[in-house]
């Protein structure tokens, strides 16, 4: 009976197996999920002001019992009870919509829903409209989870509100829109970078969340076992050459250059980047932003950073022919330059690059390293379980399930720590090719990427896929998510 009073929240409706509550913070996971544990109710919530959550909540005390009862709440709630949004959604003008999202109820809703997701480390931020509510989603560690639902009538209350914060036409509803906004919450400073997409229900709103503070780890912490990491830093304290890391969107390729930065990063060395977009400062480091729409591309800043005497170039991603041409020439001229590429292996960076059109003498003569990277979830250290490995799985991977003999494997079961996924936290998978004369000759003749593998697999280098299981073999994963993020067998 105390659980209203204890977390100020009044139930306005229910209807079925739903209830719909009302409360100073619709984002307080853990009062809702104590009420759908306690009720065994789907949990609504609903924005409420503070003052009428109390207000309600003392007038609704049972003279008989002290204890508060839901009916009498609900009735002593009937239409007094403010809450944001209830009105009928239809077309507003722009002052009406400037007025709605500066209302204290939705700005303290926009600044609730971004604070759950920084003390939930998520990276990005989904607010889709659908056509009876808006759904809320949030990436943490790679994936997404779904949180409650928010009331269809405060959409357009939120994303306007959104679009004021990123100084965005707040009258524009029919294009994509960009832009960026930054917060203090939590010790952290937080740049938000804004994507609004109009759908047929309304705009769909991505927020990307960047910890300007963040610490980025040294290289031995990123996941390279010893001969790998060897080879990393072997080549970066190479006065010239090219450093190719490879892999998915999200597989964490920024994190491992901003590491070999940070290693390189000392009085005697001037490192310049051109990033698009930059989206951490590192002090000390001369940082370009790309802007292709006056004409800053990455050919042109290449060729600009090219007269600024650096020692170490950053290219953001090498995306066509002339930018991987610019960037053979630094390396060739005495510059080591660090770059990505989207590849599925470390060896696929080099038959890319011959795709493009590069020489193979050019490429034999500059590249000096490339690596192949995924990020994998962890298992939540409180609660993962001993199982069984997948038999049948493992075949389909080409994997001998002997290869985890006498090993204990673990997989998810869920708890409140991790929030009910069985997972909490990301590590890294590297496969790392350095570039030595046998693999230069095969460049040469233009081999494939199976032979250069073959070739690298001979000398001592671990395929990405058996990287994945060795963290399935160390307890941090388990056998299904290292096989996802590993790819498909060859």
């Amino acid at each position: 009976n105390d659980l209203w009073t204890r977390h100020r929240m009044i139930p306005v409706a229910r209807v079925g197996k739903g209830i719909t509550v009302a409360m100073g913070d619709p984002f307080d996971i853990f009062a809702l999920d104590e009420l759908r544990a306690a009720t065994g109710l789907d949990v609504t919530p609903v924005v409420a002001s503070e003052k009428d959550v109390q207000r309600i909540l003392e007038s609704s005390v049972s003279s008989a019992s002290g204890n508060l009862d839901m009916e009498e709440i609900m009735k002593a709630g009937e239409g007094d009870l403010d809450v944001t949004g209830q009105e009928e959604e239809g077309k507003q003008s722009l002052e009406e919509m400037m007025e709605i999202a500066a209302d204290a109820p939705v700005v303290r809703m926009v600044n609730m829903l971004l604070i759950e997701a920084i003390r939930l480390r998520a990276m990005d931020i989904h607010i889709e409209p659908q056509e009876d509510y808006v759904r809320l989603r949030y990436r943490v560690d790679g994936v997404l989870i779904e949180r409650p639902h928010i009331q269809k009538s405060l959409q357009n209350a939120i994303i306007s509100r959104v679009k004021i914060m990123s100084d965005l036409d707040i009258g524009e509803q029919r294009i994509p829109q960009d832009g960026r906004f930054r917060i203090q919450a939590l010790g952290k400073k937080i740049d938000v970078r804004v994507s609004i997409l109009p759908t047929i229900f309304g705009g769909k709103v991505v927020l990307r969340l960047l910890d300007k503070n963040a610490l980025f780890p040294d290289l031995a912490s990123l996941g390279l076992d010893g001969h790998a990491l060897d080879a990393m830093r072997y080549a970066i304290a190479q006065p010239h050459g090219i450093i190719l890391v490879t892999g998915p969107t999200g597989s964490g390729k920024t994190t491992t250059l901003y590491s070999a930065l940070q290693e390189l990063n000392k009085p005697d060395i001037n490192i310049v980047t051109c990033e698009d977009p930059v989206e951490y400062q590192l002090p000390g480091i001369n940082q370009v932003k790309i802007n292709a729409d006056v004409g800053l591309t990455f050919a042109s800043a290449l060729r600009a950073i090219l007269r600024q005497d650096p020692d170490v170039v950053l290219i953001g991603e090498i995306r066509d022919a002339e930018t991987c041409e610019i960037a053979i020439k630094a390396a060739l001229t005495g510059h080591l330059v660090l770059s990505t590429l989207h590849t599925n292996d470390a060896a696929g960076a080099v038959t890319r690059l011959l795709d493009m059109g590069m020489e193979p003498f050019l490429l034999a003569s500059s590249v000096i390293l490339t690596q192949a990277q995924r990020l994998f979830r962890k298992l939540c250290p409180n609660c993962k379980k001993e199982v069984a490995p997948n038999k049948e799985l493992l075949k389909e991977y080409g994997v001998d399930p002997e290869f985890f003999k006498g090993t204990t494997i673990y997989g998810p079961q869920g708890c409140p720590k991790c929030h009910n996924t069985g997972f909490l936290g990301r590590g890294s998978i590297m496969e790392v090719l350095p570039i030595d004369d046998d693999i230069r000759v095969a460049i040469l003749r233009q081999a494939v990427a199976a032979e250069i593998r073959d070739i690298a697999v001979s000398k001592g280098m671990i395929p990405i896929i058996y990287g994945a299981l060795n963290r399935v073999k160390e307890g941090l994963t388990s056998v299904e998510t290292a096989l996802r993020v590993a790819g498909s067998s060859e």
